[in-house]
């Protein structure tokens, strides 16, 4: 059955349409910028201020920075697993950097490491509030954690629901 040429032309221009998301990878890749401006300035005022801050606001100050980190390289696999998955591909395979990861990271792994990534900030917060709790209203606190759990029940639901997806696939090429 062959396309007629509206089609192809309707066709053609849905495929290429794939590349309007290509300026906001580009835009997301200026937020590593973002990011590495704030951790630069939250490690400036963690040397600043280490003279004068108790070893608990130097844990807090180190948890800041894996919190910025952490949202970095979140960053970083949805920028290039996104590009990857619905754009292009990044011809880098003979780049001695290239990292081993990239190309794998299909829609289902992207999800679940959005997921573990958003867990371990949530995480981090709490650890936060968890070190400094005389300064956090209790209802606040009530509220993080409540949060976090659903973001934890979140991740295992997502993993279940893949892990039958994957399943059911499986089950029927049998």
């Amino acid at each position: 059955m062959s396309n007629t040429p509206l089609e192809h032309l309707i066709e053609r221009t849905l495929f290429a349409s794939r590349w309007l998301m290509a300026p906001m990878y580009l835009g997301l890749a200026l937020g590593l910028v973002l990011l590495l401006i704030s951790f630069m300035q939250e490690l400036i005022h963690l040397f600043t201020a280490l003279p004068t801050i108790s070893q608990n606001d130097v844990v807090l100050g180190i948890l800041s920075l894996i919190d910025l980190s952490l949202a970095a390289n979140l960053l970083l696999i949805v920028i290039f697993s996104g590009y990857e998955n619905f754009v292009s591909k990044i011809d880098t395979a003979n780049h001695k950097d290239n990292p081993e990861w990239k190309g794998s990271v299909d829609f289902s792994t992207l999800k679940l490491k959005l997921i573990a990534s958003i867990v371990a900030i949530s995480g981090i917060h709490l650890l936060k509030i968890f070190m400094d709790i005389g300064k956090t209203p209790e209802p606040h606190i009530k509220w993080m954690i409540i949060i976090h759990v659903v973001f934890v029940v979140s991740g295992v639901l997502l993993a279940l629901m893949d892990m039958v997806a994957v399943r059911s696939k499986y089950m029927k090429k049998i």
